[in-house]
């Protein structure tokens, strides 16, 4: 998957990769093939950066904050899809696993809270010691509900947004129409780039 991934990257000349914690690897890996590509034949690709936000950079399951959370996982209950509707997301993150504590506070052993604090922090740029304020004295179900809501609140647009294209196929396959012309004329101006270097072009 990681060597896939390098060539979707240097073929578009990216300065810069947006990934999650456990994908930088995979751009390092990326970086060092443009990098000795770029020693045998110079001025050939744009050496891109991993971009990752703050907080948030590996969101954990719902069902077992001990793993990412997983689009492929089978247990539908341990992800937030990103077109689950209100009431699906809220469901999940109130079932989501914590401890048996009651105590809304970042500290290690403390998994499932600490993610749902990640999560949290990421929909409010709200600090852990300020989520540790707000939910003070308070149990994990309100915790869980705020969590759930800030989340479906947060999607909501999305999910509007993405009714408002799918209502408009033709419009639709304009935009994939023009946007694959772009890219495959992005991807002719490195690929003949690389050829030429490589002498396979005359």
């Amino acid at each position: 998957y990681p060597f896939l991934m390098a060539p979707d990257i240097l073929l578009y000349q990216t300065d810069v990769v947006p990934v999650g914690i456990d994908q930088k690897q995979h751009v390092e890996l990326c970086r060092d093939i443009a990098t000795r590509f770029n020693q045998l034949y110079p001025d050939t690709f744009t050496i891109p950066e991993p971009i990752m936000a703050k907080s948030g950079a590996k969101i954990m399951s719902l069902a077992d904050p001990t793993k990412k959370m997983s689009k492929s996982d089978e247990n539908t209950n341990a992800v937030v899809y990103i077109l689950d509707d209100r009431d699906t997301i809220i469901r999940k993150f109130k079932r989501a696993v914590t401890d048996s504590d009651t105590c809304v506070k970042y500290a290690e052993g403390k998994d499932g809270i600490n993610n749902l604090m990640t999560i949290y922090s990421c929909y409010t740029g709200k600090e852990f010691d300020e989520i540790e304020r707000e939910f003070d004295g308070r149990g994990y179900g309100d915790f869980k509900l705020a969590v759930g809501e800030v989340c479906a609140d947060s999607l909501a647009p999305v999910h509007a947004r993405f009714d408002e294209l799918m209502a408009d196929k033709a419009g639709l396959e304009a935009v994939m129409k023009q946007g694959a012309e772009n890219a495959s004329r992005a991807a002719y101006r490195t690929l003949s780039k690389v050829k030429k270097k490589l002498g396979f072009v005359v």
